[in-house]
Formats: C-alpha cells, structure tokens, sequence
C-alpha cells in the first residue's frame, strides 16, 4: 500500500506543479464566462439580416400583392416586370431576390424564389412566416371571419413548472434544466477523455523509454497502473475543485452586477438557484470518479499495448464509442425526454452512465432506486474493468516492437502470473 501511494503522490505533485496546471485552473473559468457572453450576444444577433436585401416580387395569383411589410434590412418590392428580365439583373445584383408566386401557390414547392446566391436561412424564414400569416388572413376573410377581433384576443400563455415535494412547493426552470444537464454531459464527456488520455500517454512514455523495467523491478504492475489512475484522477478532481470554487465566486459578483430586477442575466441566476447543486455536484463527483476509474483503467491497458499514439486509434474507437453515442444522444436527444426508456436504460449502463444520468438528474425524475442501481453498476463496472486492465498492463508493459491485436490482447489476459 505504501508503494501505490507514493506512486499516486508522484503522479499527483508532477501534475499540480506545472504551470499549465495552475494556468488553466483561472483560465478556463474565465473562458467559460467569455463563451456565455459571446454565446448571448451572437444569439441575440443570429435572427437580424446583417446586410439590406430587395424582394422582388412577382405575385401571378395576386393575393399577396402590397401585404408583405419590410423588417429591418429586408425590403419588398412588387415587380410588374417579366421574371426572365428580372432574372437578367440578378446575375449582377448579389442582395436582392425574385420572389415567384404562382396562381396555384398551395400546391408544394410552388413558390420559388431566384438569387445570385442561395438566401440565408433567415431571409427564407422570413419570407415563409410572412406568407403563411398573409394566406391565413386571406382565408379568414374569405371565410367572413373578423380578423381585427381574433388578433385582439390571442394570448401569450407560458408554463411556470413548480416541483411538488414532500418539503414543499418549489419553483423550477426547464431552460435551466436542460442547461445545467448538457453543460454536466460535456463536462463529463470531454474529462474522461483528457484525464484517461494522460494516463495512457504516462504508460506509453514509460514503457517507449524503459523506464518501466526498472519501476516494476520494486513495484507490481497492478500497483502501478492503480497508482497512475488514482494519481491522475485526483489531479482532475482538484482543478474541478477550484473551477467550481470560481464559478461560485463568479456567480455572485455577476448576481451583484445584474441585480436589477429587468436584467436577463439576473433572471438566469434566479432560474439557476432552482437546481439543487450540492445534490447534482455531488453526483457529479461520483460518476466522474466512477466513470474515470472505469475508463482511465481501459485506457492504461491500450496504453501498455502499444509502443507510440500513432498505434492507439485500433484500440480507442471500441472504447468511446459508447460514451460517444451517449454524448451525441445526450445533447440531441435525451434531454426532451430524460425520463425515456432509453434514458433511464443508458443512465444504469457503466460504460454509457456518466453522461446520461447527468442529463437525467436536474430535470428531478430520477428515483433513489435507480441511482442506487446505477451507482452499484457503476462500481461492478470499474472494479471490472480494472481487472480485465490489470491483466493485460501487467504482459503489455514488457512488450516490444511487437504490433498489438485483439487476439494477441486476448492471449495476455489468460496469460498465468
């Protein structure tokens, strides 16, 4: 015991004293913080037209003449002129359009329109929300419906989800649950990968330059490989440590600055305060270890293989593919229904649990039976697949020159001690 922790100590203090370590402990939050602004921002500015664009438009079916209304950089205009001539000033003319309507409008893919260059898909959008609402007021007209009093009497309705529970009602916030949900899959996601990614370079560094010859004459190689991965895991633990220390900060300096009650930025801390954090950090702790015992000991095993990166891709695919799949799900998928069979079966899978019980966890409809079940798998997981590691690191870290294969990989695990 001794020997594997001062393995982890080595492993730890050889990380934490870098100054890349120290730097990005600051510079991530600040690059996060950053990203949300710039987020904000461009998608404030994502539905205006950045430059002024003319609609020509030839209307065969007359029902749309003089009812389109320009919007800022969009401009209609009726056009009487033939749609061949007006085709001949398009080819010099990058920001305007010809808008075809034809008698027979309703039909599909009836309406056309021409350009120099494909219109953006705001242009289009715009184009489309304007001609639908002109053709149901056209047929409410005909249809002698009052238009003036039907647009009177619409309503703006939105839901405000409160939580019942056994300790009282409580506000929630859908937008914060999908937030927090994805900003946890990523996070996750994305540390499983660096954190076993170093353990696999360490194995391969120490094993290309011999130097494991000598650590494994004092230590066995089991020792050393679960001294790697603790020493690395608690490294990713650490600067998690100080990244969520300065989110909180952060948190309430920008609470502070956007304290009006009209800001958006307070109305998104006020949202936020609705997840339960000490639960969901919690949570997160744990699957991150989990998951990154289970990974990172995959990921010594590929590295003990090999005699350089170049000769891990074989390997890596088979490994991530399922914490691939469950990300792309995740962020696409599985938070508009974390409740879903499949959620729920993807959140007690080891290899695919990480990242789909994190989704799943804000959102509330987690019982404690399936955490429970989850957590139990999760540590069946790791504990297995450190010994399926163990038993190939402890033949592949003395193998030379020797390319790897599935087979060959196979042969080491029943290989006797």
């Amino acid at each position: 015991m001794d020997k594997v922790l001062l393995i982890i100590q080595r492993e730890y203090v050889t990380r934490v004293r870098k100054k890349s370590f120290i730097i990005m402990i600051f510079v991530v939050p600040i690059l996060i913080l950053v990203m949300g602004a710039v987020i904000t921002l461009i998608g404030k500015s994502a539905g205006e037209i950045s430059e002024q664009q003319v609609i020509k438009v030839v209307d065969q079916s007359g029902a749309f003449e003089g009812k389109f209304h320009n919007i800022k950089n969009l401009k209609f205009e009726t056009d009487k002129q033939s749609l061949t001539a007006i085709k001949q000033v398009l080819k010099t003319k990058e920001n305007e359009f010809a808008l075809l309507i034809p008698v027979d409008y309703t039909k599909k893919d009836a309406v056309e329109i021409f350009s120099k260059k494909k219109p953006a898909f705001t242009i289009s959008g715009e184009i489309e929300r304007q001609m639908n609402a002109i053709a149901i007021n056209n047929g409410m007209l005909k249809n002698h419906i009052d238009t003036a009093l039907l647009h009177s009497i619409k309503s703006d309705i939105s839901l405000n989800p409160i939580e019942v529970s056994d300790t009282g009602d409580k506000k929630g916030s859908v937008v914060a649950d999908i937030s927090v949900g994805i900003a946890c899959a990523i996070l996750i996601y994305i540390s499983l990968l660096v954190y076993g990614s170093q353990v696999m370079r360490g194995v391969i560094e120490e094993k290309t330059s011999r130097i494991i010859e000598v650590i494994i004459s004092s230590v066995k190689p089991f020792q050393l490989m679960l001294g790697k991965i603790i020493g690395v895991g608690l490294v990713g633990l650490t600067q998690f440590g100080a990244w969520v220390i300065l989110s909180i900060i952060t948190t309430k300096i920008a609470g502070a600055a956007f304290s009006a009650p009209q800001g958006g930025m307070m109305s998104a801390l006020t949202a936020l305060k609705s997840i339960p954090f000490g639960y969901i950090l919690g949570c997160f702790i744990f699957y991150f270890l989990s998951g990154y015992l289970l990974y990172s000991a995959l990921f010594a095993a590929v590295g003990s293989a090999v005699d350089s990166e170049t000769e891990t891709q074989q390997f890596m695919f088979p490994i991530t593919l399922p914490l691939l799949f469950t990300y792309i799900l995740s962020v696409s998928v599985l938070f508009y229904t974390p409740d879903s069979t499949l959620a729920i079966w993807l959140s007690m899978i080891p290899l695919t649990a990480p990242v789909a019980m994190m989704i799943r966890l804000p959102f509330g409809g987690v019982t404690d039976t399936q955490l429970a079940i989850s957590m139990v798998l999760m540590i069946a997981g790791f504990l297995f697949t450190t010994y399926v590691a163990a038993r190939i690191y402890r033949v592949g870290i003395l193998m030379y020159g020797k390319k790897a294969s599935f087979k060959e990989l196979r042969k080491w695990f029943f290989y006797k001690e």
